[in-house]
């Protein structure tokens, strides 16, 4: 059959499906702004008018068994084609996996993200499985093929990264992880072995392999936008202060607080009622484990805590309970409570960013810390070993430059210079449950190119310290706005 019999047979059904196929084909290509993707013309002009590459060809067999199979692969095929275009460009499904946003948003909330918020990015690692972020469900291994990389580019979106969003995001210091230990940052593994990143690549069976991701297959993450491009984060005593202003808490933010009863022991359920989880009492699931009798406590240890004493009673303490301002009024209000006190935390006990820094910086005074901006320029001819801590994993790890410190001078791909702009905007992201996340403050800023999307609903969300027929699913946050 020659060209002409093929179009002069075409039905107004098939005109009506190329029609639409092909306007949905020019107004993606407008969006993506990429010219290439109109090649995609021929292949719809093929599918639904010329039809010379037989596309349904299965459909003919007279084989029963065949047919079917290849029907099944068919539908399999498309579904998998449509969840990774949707999953690319629109919107993804995330499941809270830690405390760290508490009580904003909780260990098992599933959230609907957004791509469209500030703008999906293309496709950087474009040959991967769909809904795999980096390993292959079940049979395990890499679900990525490292090949191509593409630049990264963000199209159009409804807006910008605004404060206090919630943001999910890649992991950045995920782009190298030891896989016997993934939950553990790997930078933070080589701070605190003796050998540094040799000692930890050395002793495989400890750490396992050491493994590099791109941008787009490292871990995702969840946390509030804080500090945005250009400012200056610092927090005193527990506040934040942006530019040298301060910043309000958000509403439903946590700190870790020490509850001193007469010796009462509190239960399991008024922790529930309260909201607060096992294990934020508990270090291995069984209540009593944070806890302390202060019989034989030291008085005057006890008075420079903020703690009561009671003629010769000392009651009983719990410590390193994560609670909100609301949920400390509560407990103050409970008879047998004698003193709630917001723990504090010594200097130089952790690892604060920038790592290979020496600086006094805690959980609760941090800072201050200038954010990057995309366009402004930072010099090295002051503080210059304090900059390259703090900027050398932008400059070389996100930015993609050659970067040595050496006899006190900065070499960026291979020139001497004393300054650099910065091509990307960065951000500063902290969890709600203050002191108990793993947050800018120990790895460092997010940049532009790491960040995912928006969580606009919670679609579905479990409990996991209950069975499913004793309060289980949690109905009064089922679709409910993720955007507090």
């Amino acid at each position: 059959m020659t060209l002409k019999e093929r179009i002069s047979n075409t039905t107004r059904r098939q005109w009506t499906w190329f029609a639409v196929a092909s306007t949905a084909l020019l107004l993606f290509t407008v969006w993506a702004g990429n010219l290439w993707l109109l090649l995609f013309l021929f292949l719809l002009i093929d599918i639904y008018v010329t039809k010379f590459i037989p596309w349904t060809f299965w459909k003919k067999t007279k084989n029963p068994i065949l047919r079917k199979t290849l029907e099944w692969i068919d539908a399999i095929v498309f579904a998998l084609i449509a969840v990774y275009f949707i999953n690319t460009f629109f919107f993804q499904n995330y499941q809270i996996p830690t405390s760290s946003l508490e009580k904003s948003l909780l260990v098992g909330d599933f959230l609907f993200v957004s791509k469209m918020s500030y703008g999906p990015r293309s496709p950087m690692t474009p040959l991967s499985f769909p809904l795999a972020q980096h390993t292959m469900p079940v049979v395990g291994g890499k679900s990525y093929i490292d090949k191509p990389q593409w630049k990264y580019k963000r199209l159009k979106g409804f807006g910008d990264v605004k404060r206090n969003d919630i943001v999910v995001f890649n992991f950045p210091t995920g782009d190298t992880v030891a896989t016997n230990m993934e939950s553990v940052d790997y930078y933070v593994l080589s701070a605190y072995n003796p050998n540094g990143s040799e000692g930890v690549k050395s002793d495989k069976r400890r750490y396992g392999e050491i493994v590099y991701r791109p941008v787009d297959r490292r871990e995702n993450y969840v946390k509030r936008c804080i500090g945005l491009p250009g400012e200056t984060i610092e927090l005193k005593d527990d506040v934040v202060y942006i530019d040298g202003e301060l910043l309000p808490n958000p509403k439903m933010t946590q700190h870790n607080y020490m509850i001193q009863t007469d010796g009462t022991e509190i239960s399991s359920k008024l922790f529930s009622e309260l909201g607060i989880n096992k294990d934020d009492y508990s270090n291995d699931g069984m209540a009593g484990q944070r806890t302390q009798d202060l019989a034989n406590a030291d008085s005057l240890s006890m008075v420079q805590l903020g703690l009561k004493i009671n003629g010769d009673k000392k009651g009983k303490l719990y410590y390193s309970i994560p609670m909100t301002d609301e949920m400390v009024s509560e407990m103050k209000a409970k008879p047998f409570v004698w003193s709630i006190v917001k723990e504090t935390e010594p200097k130089r006990s952790g690892l604060y960013y920038p790592l290979d820094y020496q600086q006094d910086w805690t959980r609760d005074s941090f800072g201050p810390l200038w954010i990057p901006k995309k366009g402004a320029t930072i010099n090295f001819n002051t503080d210059t070993e304090y900059k390259v801590a703090a900027y050398n994993r932008c400059i070389k790890n996100y930015e993609g430059n050659d970067f040595e410190y050496r006899n006190g001078k900065v070499f960026i791909n291979g020139e001497e210079t004393n300054s650099y702009t910065f091509t990307m905007d960065y951000y500063f992201m902290m969890g709600d449950n203050r002191h108990n996340s793993a947050d800018s403050r120990v790895w460092g800023f997010v940049p532009e190119d790491h960040v995912v999307g928006k969580p606009l609903l919670i679609w579905l969300s479990l409990e996991k310290d209950k069975g499913w027929f004793s309060g289980k699913i949690r109905w009064n946050r089922l679709f409910r706005s993720a955007k507090k």
